[in-house]
């Protein structure tokens, strides 16, 4: 039988293990809150059910984060921090960015699934939207400056190839439903991952310069 003072002594002790390291709480907070956002959305996900996952009580969440939309945003901020980290290890190449980026998709379908919820509830209103443009602006500068290193066509709009990258590389686990139609495979099955990659990478020469193009 489940009594008061055996719940209210679990959740005394949960706290307290919560406030003697708080780095790894806030973690766990946030890996439960990227799984529950990308299962129901912001406006679905439930405060109750991400402390559950997070093996905490309630009060702690709120200790930590304050409200939902202020979790939201910290995990937006977070996963885009580790993004712009890879964005900055990588030469430039297209090819090397295109497989690199449709890998990161396939192995972190959360993220994908979170920012589908976003466009189909909050399409007006972008949560942090001032922090996510300015990323948004370093990535269409460092695809200027592949533009002057020759790497990308001077001709094409960064904006556009921005936008195109993201679509080659982000639709397969955007719409699952879809890929597997017209491939036969689901996303995960590796011989798509295979063959996807392939294909970028020879897709990747319609970015570069035609003089680049004609000397292939």
């Amino acid at each position: 039988m489940v009594t008061y003072r055996p719940l209210m002594a679990k959740a005394a002790q949960s706290a307290s293990a919560s406030l003697r390291d708080p780095k790894r709480t806030r973690q766990r907070i946030l890996s439960a809150a990227l799984k529950e956002f990308a299962m129901n959305g912001f406006t679905g996900a439930r405060v109750d059910a991400i402390a559950k996952r997070a093996a905490i009580n309630k009060r702690m969440l709120y200790h930590y984060f304050g409200d939902k939309e202020h979790l939201f945003r910290e995990v937006l901020r977070l996963k885009m921090a580790r993004r712009q980290a890879w964005a900055e290890t990588l030469s430039g190449d297209p090819a090397e960015s295109l497989t690199f980026w449709f890998e990161a998709a396939c192995n972190d379908t959360d993220w994908v699934r979170l920012l589908e919820w976003e466009a189909l509830q909050e399409a007006d209103r972008l949560i942090d939207e001032k922090n996510r443009r300015a990323a948004t602006a370093r990535g269409l500068e460092r695809i200027r400056q592949r533009q002057t290193r020759g790497q990308i066509s001077n001709e094409l709009d960064p904006r556009h190839v921005m936008l195109t990258m993201r679509s080659l590389t982000m639709f397969p686990a955007a719409f699952p439903q879809l890929t597997r139609l017209i491939m036969g495979r689901p996303v995960s099955d590796p011989r798509f991952q295979k063959e996807r990659t392939a294909f970028l990478k020879k897709f990747a020469t319609a970015f570069q310069p035609l003089q680049k193009q004609e000397n292939r």
